[in-house]
């Protein structure tokens, strides 16, 4: 792509991507399949590896200047810097606005969310065969762990930076895959909010610093968001391929697995409402209407979406 045309089209198309990743229930690789980039940012993403980056880092020697030129390439790298820069825009656009909508409509945001994973649940359920013990024995495990998680992180296991740093690994390396949500599994985890908030302030120290005045924000949320980025860096390298690897080898049970990882996950947004109802004194009554009209709005939004991606292929 020698147009700048094209650049910016692909940069674009990493902003819809960021978008959609930045929502629980939608998936940044449901996107890459409808603007027509999925196979490409596969190749890319499975391409890097230790050898690669230490090549391409290798490269500050000008003896060695060719051979990480070549290394670059090798991984796509033009095609994934642009594609992360649309991708990062729309991250931290997306949940700095998510942050506020937390704190002043918790039962419509989370309502919202649950329209988005249950469509994106249903949307998926008829590629899913379970008509082996081993089959039905993936669906069962993958719906326990995310339905126990959903409520053990409820419990308050707070943002430690090793929770932190596990939430980015298995938050990027979904985001490969069409269906699966990273910012679901943050919810999972009890890692989106704070996450979201982390981002938010965050922007706003850096914003700040321009003034002089950003630097104690800056030094708080540092160490959480070094270690969610590093815990990407490594889910690309491990759990990303580990999952494509099962997907290789048992596509069907490890379908299985991952749908009803989904579907088990459902628990997590009514968690958080009834955690946030539970603080107000108001009751589950009085905002059902709420949660049930946002959660028919995310559920519409997946309806579209599936409409343009047509058949999901992993």
């Amino acid at each position: 792509m020698d147009d700048p045309r094209d650049w910016l089209a692909l940069y674009l198309k990493g902003v819809a991507m960021g978008s959609a990743d930045a929502v629980p229930g939608v998936s940044g690789g449901t996107i890459a399949l409808i603007v027509g980039i999925y196979e490409r940012l596969i190749a890319a993403v499975t391409a890097i590896d230790p050898g690669r980056v230490r090549r391409v880092l290798a490269g500050v020697r000008p003896g060695n200047l060719a051979d990480a030129r070549a290394a670059f390439c090798e991984v796509d790298g033009a095609f994934l810097l642009v594609l992360g820069a649309g991708i990062g825009t729309a991250v931290v656009a997306v949940l700095s606005a998510v942050n506020y909508l937390l704190a002043t409509r918790p039962v419509a945001t989370y309502g919202f969310f649950f329209g988005l994973i249950a469509a994106s649940a249903a949307a998926l359920l008829g590629d899913v065969d379970l008509g082996t013990p081993r089959r039905k024995a993936a669906a069962l495990a993958g719906f326990a762990l995310a339905f126990l998680a959903s409520g053990v992180a409820s419990t308050g296991l707070g943002s430690p930076l090793p929770l932190v740093f596990l939430a980015g690994g298995v938050a990027v390396s979904a985001m490969v895959l069409p269906g699966v949500s990273g910012s679901l599994l943050l919810v999972v985890l009890g890692q989106y909010e704070y996450m979201s908030g982390v981002v938010s302030r965050f922007v706003d120290g850096v914003g700040a610093l321009a003034v002089g005045n950003g630097s104690d924000a800056l030094v708080e949320t540092l160490p959480p968001v070094a270690a969610f980025l590093a815990g990407g860096v490594c889910g690309l390298f491990t759990v990303a391929h580990a999952v494509r690897y099962a997907l290789a080898r048992a596509r069907a049970a490890t379908l299985a697995f991952l749908v009803s990882l989904v579907v088990g996950a459902l628990r997590a947004p009514l968690v958080e409402v009834s955690a946030r109802l539970a603080e107000s004194g108001e009751s589950w009554r009085a905002a059902a209407p709420r949660f049930a009209l946002a959660a028919l709005v995310g559920a519409g939004l997946v309806a579209v979406l599936n409409r343009y991606s047509a058949t999901i292929e992993y």
